[in-house]
């Protein structure tokens, strides 16, 4: 979510988006560059972010000096932005003008304020559910410069000024004992429910905590409705005397709070102990240039976000289904190109190809054999999935119908039947 800004303040998002770059494929890409001659201000990255508004000018992104990331600390949505709901873009370039491509953020809500109501899972967009992921972060006296962000780093966790960490966040059985392995509850995260914070990079975790709603510096030791995004909140370490996960400068401690002497229901805590929770997502774009070079775009980059197998044996079809599907595109199975069918933008289908294409001995799966699924566009421009399909074994051989492409000829026949 983002918070809107009115009139002539800036409520720059928080924590900023950031952008990281993986791989070895830029520095190569950059070498092959140089080695053609190009000068070394020609193959420098350049970028800029956006949300897309035309009012608000693009801001620039240092992506240069091996820098694997960088954050956008200044960007805003004002008031007189209507929408309820944008997108944030980050075009990339070289030096010499050549463009990479546009890349999208997931969809970003819009809010105008942390809701100071009890929350209703009526708004089940603003509540927090188990399993996904939050950033966490502290903001002493309400001052912009000491806000920090619950990191993992060098197998720590820490409080850091410049980068912010995804945090899984899991519902768990009140009675679950603290364990390396843990099993977890589906739901939305209310007051008073025990949690797990797993960082989703690095897998570490911190103890069984307890989430506590945080007014004027007062834990609520009763409160139970649901988290919200951009609620104030403590973490009670479980089963300990009164400790609070908090920070002390760039340290990450426990703090003891203090009984209210009025209030039963209520403990003292210090403002290290106060943390904002806010929902995070990211969208992972991968591309590699097969057979060098391309002069067109490699975005808007296909997605597959799931694999749907249908039928077996010789007639085995695979649908892919995900997002920005071109027909185009080529579907393989490890190094071996697929028989496709472009449906839609959200919809491919291929024919799998036969197991004796992986083991040329085999007349049947005689054991389960895995294949990465790539999409490859048709200038070379190979798109990892990050899925796998995975043969299963068979009993024996199968007699074998007709060559695969008497299936997709007569697909078109059988599909009106009843």
């Amino acid at each position: 979510v983002a918070q809107k800004s009115y009139g002539n303040e800036k409520r720059f998002f928080c924590p900023p988006p950031c952008i990281y770059l993986f791989g070895n494929g830029w520095r190569h890409r950059q070498e092959e560059m140089l080695h053609k001659g190009e000068c070394r201000e020609g193959v420098q990255l350049g970028a800029y972010i956006g949300i897309g508004n035309s009012e608000q000018d693009s801001q620039p992104l240092d992506l240069n000096n091996d820098k694997q990331y960088c954050a956008a600390k200044t960007l805003f949505i004002s008031d007189s932005d209507k929408r309820k709901h944008f997108m944030l873009s980050v075009k990339m370039f070289y030096g010499n003008g050549q463009d990479i491509g546009v890349f999208n953020s997931k969809r970003i809500k819009v809010i105008s304020k942390p809701s100071k109501k009890k929350q209703s899972l009526k708004n089940a967009d603003l509540c927090i559910a188990s399993g996904t992921n939050v950033a966490l972060f502290n903001r002493l006296r309400s001052q912009t410069v000491s806000t920090r962000y619950l990191h993992v780093e060098n197998g720590h966790f820490h409080a850091s000024s410049t980068q912010w960490g995804a945090f899984t966040i899991h519902l768990l059985d009140d009675n679950e004992s603290e364990s390396e392995e843990f099993q977890v509850r589906d739901g939305y995260v209310h007051y008073g429910s025990t949690v797990k914070l797993v960082c989703s990079v690095t897998g570490m975790a911190l103890p069984r905590l307890i989430i506590r709603k945080v007014d004027k510096q007062m834990a609520l030791l009763e409160a139970d409705d649901p988290v919200s995004q951009l609620h104030k909140c403590a973490f009670y370490m479980k089963d300990t005397e009164r400790m609070y996960l908090c920070l002390s400068q760039e340290k990450i401690i426990q703090f003891q709070a203090t009984p209210c002497p009025k209030e039963p229901n209520k403990e003292m805590i210090n403002d290290g102990a106060c943390w904002t929770i806010i929902s995070t997502d990211k969208a992972e774009y991968q591309f590699y240039e097969g057979m060098g070079h391309v002069r067109s775009l490699v975005t808007p980059v296909p997605i597959v976000n799931s694999l749907n197998l249908n039928g077996g044996g010789d007639v085995a079809m695979l649908e892919l289904t995900g997002d920005n599907f071109t027909p185009h595109l080529q579907v393989w199975f490890g190094d071996v190109e697929a028989e496709t069918m472009y449906r839609c933008a959200e919809t491919l289908l291929c024919v799998v190809p036969d197991i004796s294409q992986f083991r040329g001995e085999w007349l049947y799966v005689r054991q389960p054999t895995q294949v990465p699924i790539s999409l490859v566009r048709n200038d070379g421009v190979i798109y990892a999935t990050g899925l796998t399909f995975t043969y299963t074994p068979e009993p024996g051989p199968r007699q074998h119908c007709g060559p695969a492409d008497d299936v997709m000829r007569g697909m078109g026949k059988m599909r009106f039947q009843r």
